[in-house]
């Protein structure tokens, strides 16, 4: 027999076996792919997890030795930097925000123990009927913190632009920030990446915390992507000098 009559004969003979081969059910077909797609799932989650866990213990690690709790222990500044939240939990304006309260209270004490000369109170003011500063400010003075030691800064968006603003419209290198631990933490490792010398003044943590500690292990990756990125302040504009 010649050669190419042995290569037909066995193309014939393996197309034979194919055909008696079982066709599968649809079903195991779906399930099959159903498992490829479970895998990646999981296989995806796994390194989400990852990512989030390695960023959250670097942030941690870098920052421990620059929170205080003691007012009495923490090194004076010239300004502190007091990072804005919304004041109010509910839209008809009857439920104050804890962890904005606590926030007001630790610029107060830091103030009144001689700690920090200014406070420069940075939040959102992105609309006419929204403005972090100036409900800050107010609440501050009811306390007792004199006027002419507030300034605004009307674009502090984000934590970072804050961070940012500070440094490089009101020409602070150095300086004290003051939020709740977990806001401390990532803002003042954002300050060490812009060779800037901050401590953070922790204020007392507010309800909800499962939900705020959830959301701030994301907005950690996200700081990591903007450092990465060299992400810089939304808005800037004219210096500010504080005497």
């Amino acid at each position: 027999m010649s050669t190419d009559s042995s290569n037909i004969f066995t193309c014939i003979s393996g197309l034979n076996i194919l055909t008696q081969l079982p066709i599968l059910p649809p079903i195991i077909y779906r399930l099959m792919s159903f498992r490829k797609w479970r895998n990646l799932t999981i296989i995806s989650l796994l390194f989400i997890l990852t990512i989030v866990s390695v960023v959250n213990y670097m942030v941690i690690r870098d920052t421990k030795d620059q929170l205080f709790t003691d007012v009495n222990t923490i090194p004076k500044n010239k300004v502190g930097l007091l990072l804005g939240t919304a004041k109010f939990m509910d839209k008809a304006k009857n439920i104050i925000n804890p962890y904005y309260q606590n926030r007001i209270d630790a610029a107060v004490q830091l103030y009144m123990a001689g700690k920090v000369d200014y406070i420069i109170v940075s939040g959102d003011n992105s609309t006419q009927y929204y403005n972090e500063p100036l409900l800050m400010k107010n609440d501050l003075v009811a306390k007792g913190v004199p006027e002419s030691r507030i300034l605004f800064d009307y674009a502090g968006l984000r934590t970072l632009d804050s961070i940012l603003r500070c440094r490089d419209i009101f020409g602070q290198s150095r300086f004290t920030i003051i939020s709740q631990t977990f806001h401390n933490q990532r803002a003042i490792y954002i300050a060490n990446r812009k060779n800037i010398s901050a401590v953070g003044y922790c204020a007392a943590d507010g309800d909800a915390y499962v939900q705020v500690f959830a959301r701030e292990k994301l907005a950690r990756v996200k700081m990591m992507i903007d450092l990465l990125l060299n992400k810089q302040a939304k808005f800037y504009g004219d210096k500010v000098e504080i005497k």
